[in-house]
């Protein structure tokens, strides 16, 4: 078995047949930091994402703290997310957040008429995400209702979640059993306002995030880090009127959203999908490259110092729902083609990442490229989980630049880059460089040039497997699963490592 694991020739179902690359990492130039905030997650009101995923109440028999599963707290703290973004996503839009604190019997309920069709209670509410962020270790990001909502609920939210002293809010939240305040540092100014945030033109929401952001201010220790509604994928009109429009001491990120997806109309499905699919995912995943290149030269124009970040704060892969399940719900199942998904993307916003300061992989749990599935008293981790926690060892270290000449993966006349890497360097001067082998058929022969390293010894992990439709299930939890990899060799300031078909690699240099 360990052979399977860890020797390229033997993963079935991926060709031995290797090609050359070579990159340079310059670890003599480490300038920029990766913020821990680019791996953050994303928690809507959405199917099984809350109920049933982070949140089962206080008197299920699965094991929980205030009614959060113990099992989701110590796999969250373990893959170290950063930050949590809720309640939506387009339920932010329609979700009024008086009406989901106090006593849970007396909380009205409403219906989720984005997702199902089905009735929200509200037992699950701001002190109740907010306590769970603090079970987990990580910050909050709220998104505020700007669609439906008003100037006054919004000031009115962050003045109860973050005034210490004397006030209405803060009194309210004292007399429903918090005393300190939470001091939320991130907030969403809206949501898609270009579309289920309110179909708005991008001038318009230039003025309406203007007016919200203005009352926004002064009621917590420390500056709150306001996020506009970005972008929907290419549209760079409308970060141009943003940015145009919007006063610099105003915003401190600028959303994009882009999922990777084949056809909005004909998604495909989550686990026997072609391989032409599989091709046709990769190269929407691969576009974010050229997204965040594009909205960053806009950006630059008007804020050449960069101080406003780009928040994507919602990618990953998005399919047709799992046969028989609620079409309303986006419950999929999360294959190696999953895993490749967030590797590159990761790699990318290392890459970008003077820019990119903050990212959200949607979601959570049950819903689109999900790091955790449940079923009752089970749950189980994907392979987008084993890659964001082979990946955590980079958060907060600081880039190595790299420059790269890979081969191509093709499919008929197509072809994409088939080599993904990003290097860094963390505060005890260890160097991580994370890569990825999008070809489904074919190993990679790497050579990597140490420009200006020093390093005694080399190890690494691998996620990897016999087939790119291969998944954990709740029969199978451990099919795929990270391993010890032995194809790297260090000889001086050279690296060569033998890089498995459909694979994802973290190598650790001391």
């Amino acid at each position: 078995m360990k052979q399977l694991l860890f020797l390229p020739l033997a993963l079935s179902g991926c060709l031995a047949t290797f090609g050359q690359n070579e990159i340079t990492v310059n670890a003599d130039d480490a300038k920029q930091i990766i913020s821990k905030q680019i791996y953050g997650h994303f928690a809507e009101h959405l199917g099984r994402c809350v109920y049933g995923g982070f949140y089962v109440g206080e008197n299920s028999k699965i094991p929980n703290t205030a009614g959060v599963r113990n099992d989701v707290v110590a796999a969250l703290k373990k893959l170290k997310i950063a930050n949590l973004r809720w309640p939506g996503g387009c339920f932010a839009d329609t979700y009024h957040w008086k009406d989901g604190i106090g006593p849970k019997d007396k909380r009205p309920s409403m219906v989720n008429t984005w997702w199902g069709g089905v009735t929200e209670n509200n037992s699950f509410g701001t002190h109740d995400f907010l306590n769970m962020c603090e079970l987990i270790g990580t910050e909050p990001y709220l998104a505020g209702n700007v669609g439906s909502g008003t100037v006054q609920e919004l000031s009115d939210w962050v003045q109860y979640v973050n005034f210490a002293g004397e006030s209405p809010m803060s009194n309210l939240r004292k007399q429903n059993g918090r005393d300190k305040p939470w001091n939320v540092k991130y907030w969403g100014v809206g949501n898609e306002a270009w579309g289920c945030g309110g179909n708005m033109r991008p001038d318009y929401y230039a003025d309406i995030y203007r007016k919200y952001s203005t009352f926004m201010t002064g009621w917590s220790e420390g500056n709150i880090f306001r996020i506009a509604s970005g972008a929907n994928s290419s549209d760079y009109n409308w970060t141009e009127v943003l940015m145009k429009n919007i006063p610099g001491n105003m915003v401190s990120g600028l959303a994009l959203h882009h999922y990777s997806v084949i056809d909005w109309n004909r998604k495909g499905p989550s686990t026997t999908f072609s391989e032409d699919q599989y091709f046709t995912t990769m190269q929407r995943a691969l576009f974010m490259d050229s997204l965040i290149i594009k909205h960053s030269a806009i950006m630059d124009k008007y804020d050449p110092r960069k101080r406003i970040a780009l928040v994507v704060d919602e990618w990953g892969g998005w399919y047709d729902v799992e046969p028989g399940s609620n079409p309303g719900f986006l419950y999929q199942q999360n294959t190696m083609r999953d895993a490749m998904i967030a590797g590159v993307t990761l790699n990318i916003f290392h890459n970008h990442s003077d820019r990119v300061r903050m990212a959200n992989l949607a979601q959570t749990i049950n819903v689109l490229q999900a790091v955790l599935l449940t079923n009752e008293e089970k749950m189980i981790l994907t392979p987008t989980y084993h890659v964001m926690e082979m990946y955590n060892v980079h958060q907060d270290a600081k880039l190595l630049p790299i420059t790269i000449k890979t081969k191509d993966y093709t499919l008929g006349n197509k072809k994409l880059p088939a080599v993904s890497c990003s290097a860094s360097r963390d505060s005890l001067g260890v160097t991580h460089i994370s890569l990825v082998n999008i070809d489904a058929k074919n190993g990679q022969d790497i050579t990597l040039n140490l420009k200006g390293g020093k390093y005694a010894a080399v190890t690494g992990r691998i996620l990897a497997s016999g087939k790119i439709e291969d998944h954990n299930t709740f029969e199978n939890p451990d099919k795929v699963k990270p391993a010890t990899f032995n194809g790297a060799v260090l000889k001086g300031t050279t690296l060569t490592v033998k890089l498995p078909a459909c694979s994802v690699v973290v190598l650790e240099l001391k």
